[in-house]
């Protein structure tokens, strides 16, 4: 919003009232000139800042990205470890189960067999 100058009434007397008022639209023209180039000014600085900030953003996030790449390569490669070790353990377990499995059909067999040679035994004692 243009602020428009005045002279003092002293001034529009000695001067005279044209050449007063030229002086004032004379300021008031240089005042609008300044204005529009400090607002154009503002405007390249402000896109020069908001070009700087990005970039800067930019860059962030990309060391960013390769901290958390750097830091979690160790972590897959430890999860994958882990995972090895774990089909591993899990194979063992299973071949584990299926020898106790055999084992214990092999003692149900001999404990159902004695007792059946000891009912026989008893039936053909009679």
């Amino acid at each position: 919003m243009p602020v428009t100058a005045r002279l003092s009434k002293l001034f529009y007397d000695r001067l005279g009232e044209e050449v007063a008022q030229e002086l004032v639209d004379w300021f008031n023209a240089v005042d609008a000139t300044y204005r529009a180039d400090l607002r154009e000014l503002n405007e390249l600085n402000f896109a020069r800042f908001d070009a700087k900030v990005g970039e800067r953003l930019a860059d962030l996030r990309s060391q960013l990205r390769d901290e958390m790449a750097a830091r979690l390569a160790p972590l897959e490669t430890r999860m994958s470890e882990f995972q090895v070790d774990l089909e591993r353990r899990t194979q063992s377990l299973r071949t584990d189960i299926e020898r106790s499995k055999w084992i214990l059909i092999k003692w149900m067999f001999a404990f159902w067999a004695s007792t059946a040679l000891a009912l026989i035994g008893l039936f053909l004692k009679r």
